[in-house]
């Protein structure tokens, strides 16, 4: 008799507690979010985010508060998310997430197995740029460095970051070489304008304000059509190559891999929500991001794709790991 009150409590219990999960879980967010977007402000993946959470504060009546926790090529604020309680009020926004789980041997987090991927805020192609005057095409500036093979040079904002993944990603497609030269501020755009780099495969969101102006030529857009920000600009398949060419950049919201499912889907359903409002759309076309729809599922399928073709591209562009 004992033992079957025992186990009638504990099954008492058991379903009682499973009732209550689901609920606490709808309930989310019970507090003020910190979002975590490990680059500096003005960045992309930094605007996009208080955009974006500005209005699902709106939505869900809490305050979301962005801190950038910068440093380590964006890994100390992701570890930071890593680490962070799974309840969904620590979100990670990030953008490279993929690229500095190639670039670097060692991680203080693993990428796939501690955060589970939510929801992309939306494309931001990069875009093969040149000098006024230097190059009038992609096919032009493939050639001039076949020509002279590894004197050509390209310039980012460091190891790591799009534009060097970009660019390799083109060097690899077209088979020629060209010297990385990394900068720490905006010299690697003002560098490209000046003609004393050769070329530069800067997010749309970094080089729109010059492209607008005619101090940086877009020689094509990698994505697989021409974009609403650049429509006059090609993309590298008008240029002649193939998707494979194209290096995806995108921004997206992660949390800790334990995080509650129902949590997971609704911070993922306000997300889309908040993207699905035309003042919201307006915001960040006219930075240059373009929608990138998805479920989670298929979001986190994409982002597997994603570390494994990173992981690929090191190897095939020799990049050194640090």
């Amino acid at each position: 008799m004992k033992a079957m009150t025992i186990r009638s409590l504990a099954l008492a219990a058991a379903m009682l507690l499973a009732g209550f999960a689901p609920v606490a879980a709808q309930d989310w967010p019970t507090r003020t979010v910190t979002v975590v977007v490990p680059v500096p402000a003005g960045v992309a993946s930094d605007i996009i985010s208080r955009v974006v959470f500005e209005q699902v504060g709106k939505q869900v009546g809490q305050t979301f508060v962005v801190e950038n926790r910068v440093g380590a090529g964006g890994t100390i604020g992701a570890n930071s998310v890593a680490k962070a309680a799974p309840d969904g009020h620590t979100i990670l926004v990030y953008g490279s997430i993929a690229a500095a789980n190639a670039l670097y041997g060692k991680l203080p987090y693993d990428t796939v197995a501690d955060f589970t991927p939510v929801v992309p805020f939306g494309q931001t192609p990069l875009v093969v740029v040149t000098g006024e005057g230097r190059y009038k095409t992609l096919a032009e500036l493939i050639a001039a460095a076949k020509a002279k093979p590894g004197a050509m040079n390209f310039s980012t904002v460091g190891a790591g970051s799009a534009a060097h993944f970009g660019a390799a990603r083109l060097l690899v497609s077209a088979g020629i070489s060209a010297e990385h030269i990394p900068f720490r501020g905006a010299e690697w755009m003002t560098e490209v304008i000046a003609n004393r780099i050769d070329f530069s495969v800067p997010p749309v969101t970094t080089a729109i304000g010059s492209l607008r102006d005619g101090k940086l030529v877009p020689l094509a857009v990698m994505a697989a059509k021409r974009i609403s920000s650049l429509p006059n600009a090609p993309t590298m398949i008008e240029a002649g190559f193939t998707a494979d060419a194209i290096y995806p950049f995108y921004t997206g919201a992660y949390v800790p891999s334990k995080t509650p499912r129902a949590v997971v889907e609704k911070l993922h359903d306000e997300v889309t929500k908040a993207l699905a409002l035309p003042a919201v759309q307006q915001r960040l076309v006219g930075i240059g991001v373009e929608p990138l729809p998805m479920t989670v599922a298929e979001f986190g399928a994409f982002f597997k794709k994603d570390i494994a073709d990173n992981l690929a591209l090191v190897k095939a562009a020799k990049i050194p790991v640090q």
